[in-house]
Formats: structure tokens, sequence, C-alpha cells
């Protein structure tokens, strides 16, 4: 029997609900295990569209951390029908992410926003689970966005649920650049 305290295994989790910061916490994960010699890549599901600054301070380290924008944007904004090109680019990003997880090149990988793309039936939780349960022993997974599906919960190791207590948004205070971007 192994010990708790030495015990050594990829972990899948999971940065979910309604507040701000799902990305930011797998990002500072990213960080930390790029800064401590591992390699890291953060697949982006949806996030596209424009430049911030996460993927200027990637490139400071040297490959070991690499951010790649699968998408457009955000999609699904006021319950609009998915748009068939969104659509196309969540299963190439997942089919990405398969060969990836698989490759045994990342000692972490992120899938940033994919439990938004899995509740807007673009992706399916089963297969999801399926990959997951698949992947290298030591390969660390972390997930983000709402409404994580019950199944991934289940089979992640932590799970983390943002709260939302009060936003500058909502007073009309926009995003700051360096802070949310």
């Amino acid at each position: 029997m192994t010990d708790a305290g030495t015990q050594r295994q990829g972990l899948l989790i999971i940065h979910t609900g309604a507040g701000k910061g799902k990305t930011t916490a797998a990002l500072g994960t990213a960080m930390r295990a790029a800064g401590n010699g591992m390699r890291v890549l953060v697949l982006q599901f949806l996030k596209g569209s424009w430049h911030y600054g996460e993927l200027d301070a990637a490139e400071r380290f040297n490959g070991d951390l690499v951010i790649r924008q699968m998408g457009r944007g955000f999609v699904k904004v006021g319950g609009a029908e998915t748009d068939p090109e969104d659509l196309r680019l969540v299963q190439e990003a997942w089919q990405d992410a398969v060969r990836e997880i698989q490759s045994g090149e990342w000692d972490l990988i992120v899938l940033d926003e994919i439990n938004y793309a899995i509740g807007y039936e673009m992706l399916d939780a089963k297969a999801v689970a399926d990959a997951l349960k698949e992947r290298p022993q030591m390969l660390h997974v972390i997930l983000t966005g709402r409404n994580a599906h019950p199944l991934l919960v289940e089979l992640a190791d932590t799970v983390t649920e943002m709260r939302e207590v009060k936003h500058a948004y909502t007073r009309g205070i926009l995003a700051q650049r360096g802070i949310e971007f």
C-alpha cells in the first residue's frame, strides 16, 4: 500500500461555477507547473477572437507553456443557435485535445472552456470522460467553464466552484487590461 503523502499520479481538476476566475486559476497552475520544469499545453475551446496578456506571458516560457486558441470567440450569446463554424472548430479542438492527451509530450493540459462546449452540446460528455480515463497515468488535466457535467465532476479528483460575491462590471466598471485580459 502506498502512503497517501507519497503517491504520485496525474490529477483531473475542474474549475467551474458562475464566478470569475476559472481560467485565471487554471493559468496560474499552468504557470506554476511550467516554472517547475513541466511541459504545459493550454487548449482554449472557445476563445480566439482577441489578444490578451496571457498569450504574451506564455511566450516567455520558451515553449514550456503553450497556449492555443482554437475558437473564434465566445459563442451562444443571448441564446442564439450554435453557428456551424463554431461547432466545427470545437470538434477540431477536441480531436487536437485527444491527440495531445495521448501524445505523452505534456505534463499538464488545460482544456479551457470545455465545460461550455459540453453544456452547449457541441461535445459529448461521455466521449470526453472516456478520453480522460485513458490518459497517461502522470498527465494532469484541468477543465474549465461553468456548469461542469456531473459525469466529469464524478471522475475528477478536485473540483472547485467559483461563486460570484461581487463584480465590478455590475457597477459599470469595464474589464481592466492586465487584470481581466
